[in-house]
């Protein structure tokens, strides 16, 4: 009788943790709209239900049909970030297709498991439980556990559990998204999708108060179309406007992920470099320029045409000491190039 009583117990603490649980990671997502503190939350969470050796949460790459490590938990994370998997491969990619969720207690017997992943992190893989994030039919990602603490094997109770958190998760994700795309709305130019010029100046001011504390670099490029008007001219607003979204792309092609380039206004961009000297703005600043001028622009609406930029350069803190000195150096180095037969890169 003692013992029943004993095992009635632990049940209903257990149910009382889960339900606790919940609660907690429900007032996490009506508490703020920042989806890694939002994660964060639900990654403690997970690990006090579930005790996984290693968990990620993968998001899905619409147009690369590819999953990636959005967050990872356990050993060897940092060798994962540049990981893809495709739709469709390994477990996480086959809950990514099929929007199934998976338990596996032994993936050597399991087909659909990649060793893609141990190879690249020295990990081995035993058991697996996966389940797909989806919102309103769509799948956003998946959340993978990896192996538990203790051994024991995991059993659809957990499955459960997963399936719970990982509808709170994407309820997040959902609301994050919005959140993020009416923000960017705010700060992006409409035509061209680079940020705006207000956005730039609150980008510059962040980043030079981290030059400022820590030491290290901040480079700017202003550059300027040249004989843009003449593009107008001869063949209209509409197709002008398509060269400068055409132009755009190239610039986000040859920029770092932590790069900014923002359009200026009219026919005028800015990009801004964290963590890059002046010699290394001024190796951007070529790539850039051999770029646009090999380019042929407009074939798409039956035209090629050609064109050239003015470039001028500055960083911080070798040519200014803030945000104002380093804007203005940058322009005029821009405008003595264009006032000096075009085509060309001007340090300041």
């Amino acid at each position: 009788m003692d013992k029943t009583k004993d095992n009635l117990i632990k049940v209903l603490q257990g149910k009382s943790k889960q339900l606790t649980i919940f609660h907690e990671i429900g007032k996490a997502l009506t508490s703020t709209l920042d989806i890694k503190e939002i994660m964060s939350v639900i990654m403690d969470k997970v690990n006090d239900l579930l005790e996984p050796e290693n968990w990620s949460l993968l998001l899905l790459d619409e147009k690369k049909k590819e999953l990636f490590f959005e967050i990872v938990v356990g050993k060897n994370r940092d060798t994962m970030q540049d990981v893809r998997l495709k739709v469709g491969e390994g477990i996480a990619g086959w809950v990514a297709k099929t929007g199934e969720p998976l338990l596996v207690a032994d993936v050597e017997n399991d087909k659909r498991f990649t060793k893609k992943v141990d190879k690249l992190t020295d990990f081995k893989t035993e058991s697996v439980v996966c389940v797909p994030l989806k919102c309103r039919g769509k799948i956003l990602g998946v959340i993978e556990l990896i192996n538990r603490v203790s051994k024991k094997l995991y059993n659809e109770g957990d499955l459960l559990i997963l399936l719970i958190i990982a509808d709170y998760a994407a309820i997040a994700l959902e609301n994050a998204t919005y959140f993020q795309k009416v923000q960017e709305l705010t700060v992006t130019d409409d035509l061209t999708k680079l940020y705006n010029s207000r956005y730039l100046h609150e980008f510059v001011d962040v980043e030079l108060k981290k030059v400022e504390r820590y030491g290290g670099n901040f480079s700017m490029i202003f550059m300027d179309l040249d004989h843009f008007k003449q593009v107008n001219d001869t063949h209209g607003h509409l197709v002008g406007s398509q060269l400068l979204l055409e132009i755009a792309n190239v610039i986000k092609d040859e920029l770092r992920d932590i790069d900014f380039a923002a359009r200026y206004g009219g026919d005028e961009f800015v990009i801004g470099m964290t963590h890059t000297d002046k010699a290394g703005a001024h190796i951007v600043a070529k790539r850039l320029r051999a770029h646009i001028n090999k380019s042929v622009f407009l074939k798409s609406a039956g035209l090629k045409i050609k064109i050239t930029a003015s470039y001028g350069l500055a960083s911080v803190p070798e040519d200014a000491k803030n945000k104002v000195e380093l804007i203005k150096l940058a322009d005029q180095a821009m405008y003595y190039v264009k006032n000096n037969n075009r085509d060309n890169i001007k340090l300041a």
